[in-house]
């Protein structure tokens, strides 16, 4: 059966507050020295509401993402009563971290197309040079 509208836009809109709360204290509330510059991408709250997954990009290599999101984990506890405090909430969901590397894989798949696309202009042209010589032109004197 599926599920009713109001209780998806619910959901949705719990979830953005999560992300804007969350967002905001990566901003400089959490001041724990393994946290890089990072922002919060998305926070998915699952059906029930007792669990959510955030997704949070780091700016920086594997070292600074790893980095991140360790201090992200030892610092759930004092996000989720953040969030209480804040919201007003009676329940925070258990929050998960995880890092977001959809950036990451659109531009190498960005530039793996770029790749393809050049490769195929250069068969289409090179196709073209073959092709043109195999027509006659006509003559200079056949014209006049």
């Amino acid at each position: 059966m599926p599920e009713p509208r109001a209780r998806i836009y619910h959901r949705n809109r719990v979830a953005h507050s999560f992300s804007e709360e969350i967002g905001a204290m990566l901003e400089g509330e959490l001041s724990d020295p393994r946290i890089f510059p990072s922002v919060v991408t998305e926070v998915v709250l699952a059906p029930g509401g007792k669990s959510a997954r955030v997704f949070v990009a780091v700016h920086g290599g594997e070292a600074e993402e790893a980095s991140t999101l360790a201090a992200l984990v030892s610092a759930r506890g004092f996000i989720r009563a953040t969030i209480r405090e804040r919201m007003g909430v009676r329940h925070v969901p258990e929050l998960s971290f995880a890092i977001d590397r959809s950036e990451r894989m659109t531009g190498r798949m960005d530039e793996l197309l770029g790749r393809m696309r050049k490769r195929d202009k250069k068969r289409e042209d090179k196709a073209a040079a073959e092709a043109a010589p195999l027509t006659p032109s006509p003559s200079p004197e056949a014209v006049s």
